[in-house]
């Protein structure tokens, strides 16, 4: 009887072991890895993406503000291949930018990929340094606001909206209603602001005139060899040319150890009861004006 206990014993503390062993292998190869959570030892660079229509900034500060506080990171690469898009999450995302650029005495550099144009732009003007690939799609320095007119489809299927509004224009925009002269005048008003603040930082953050910048903010695109002539960016080259100008700065040779942060999990049928669920559906701000530096 005893024997039999010692063997199921020795059973149960062999699977534990195995168990042990399998996961401090995954672990191991986990922390191998480039895209990892934990930073590891070492100096290191460190590559934040910006992929896609920006509609968010809280992750990417989140990434940018914790390399910029690991000593053992010697230089971050914003890698941009997005066209842009809300205004508010891409000055956001340049702010934190400027602000480890100007603060933190820590050396970012932009790295634009296929396209970034509009906001993707706005971030890469608060680097030190930007480069570009010579077929990048870049500049498109202009804002844009849409909305959908509801007030046809409405009308056929029966349904009208009552607004009571407290402010000669609180209904500016609502897609409700035909628009009018006084929704161009606010909204365009709007635009021009908003549009002026983009003159103003690709102004002060590329030297340049702003009545040069204004030649070229008309929503323009460039390449990327037609952005490097107009003073809009600083060198030609992909993503290895922006570590390398790291590593030079660094005096490091070719010895930053490269990491970025962890990727995100793939989505699940399970996120459909989750917080992923307000990702997919949401209906909240259909209709509703926003300010884009967007290239479309």
């Amino acid at each position: 009887m005893a024997k039999g206990n010692n063997i199921v014993l020795g059973l149960v503390v062999g699977s534990f072991v195995i168990l042990f062993l399998v996961f401090f292998a995954i672990g191991i190869i986990r922390m191998s890895s480039d895209r990892t959570g934990w930073s590891g030892f070492g100096d290191k660079v460190a590559i934040v993406e910006i992929q896609g229509t920006i509609d968010r900034s809280e992750q990417i500060v989140d990434d940018l503000r914790r390399y910029a506080d690991d000593n053992s990171v010697k230089g971050i690469v914003v890698r941009i291949n997005s066209p842009g898009g809300v205004v508010g999450a891409a000055q956001e995302i340049y702010a934190e930018v400027l602000r480890i650029s100007s603060e933190e005495r820590k050396p970012i550099v932009a790295s634009m990929g296929s396209v970034a144009a509009s906001g993707g732009y706005y971030i890469a003007c608060g680097a030190d340094c930007i480069y570009a690939n010579p077929g990048t799609l870049t500049g498109s320095i202009g804002v844009i606001m849409q909305y959908p007119v509801m007030k046809d489809m409405l009308d056929k299927i029966g349904i009208q909206f009552e607004t009571v509004t407290a402010g000669e224009v609180k209904d500016v925009g609502s897609p409700y209603q035909y628009p009018d002269d006084r929704d161009s005048v606010v909204l365009k008003r709007v635009i021009e602001d908003t549009h002026q603040q983009f003159v103003n930082v690709v102004s002060e953050r590329r030297r340049m005139d702003p009545d040069e910048v204004v030649e070229v903010a008309d929503g323009s695109l460039f390449t990327g060899l037609q952005a490097q002539r107009r003073g809009l960016v600083d060198s030609l080259g992909g993503l290895e040319s922006a570590i390398a100008y790291l590593e030079e700065l660094n005096d490091y040779g070719s010895g930053l150890k490269r990491i970025r942060p962890e990727a995100e999990e793939g989505f699940t049928i399970f996120d459909l009861f989750g917080k992923s669920a307000t990702k997919i559906i949401n209906f909240s701000d259909v209709g509703s004006p926003k300010l884009m530096y967007l290239y479309r």
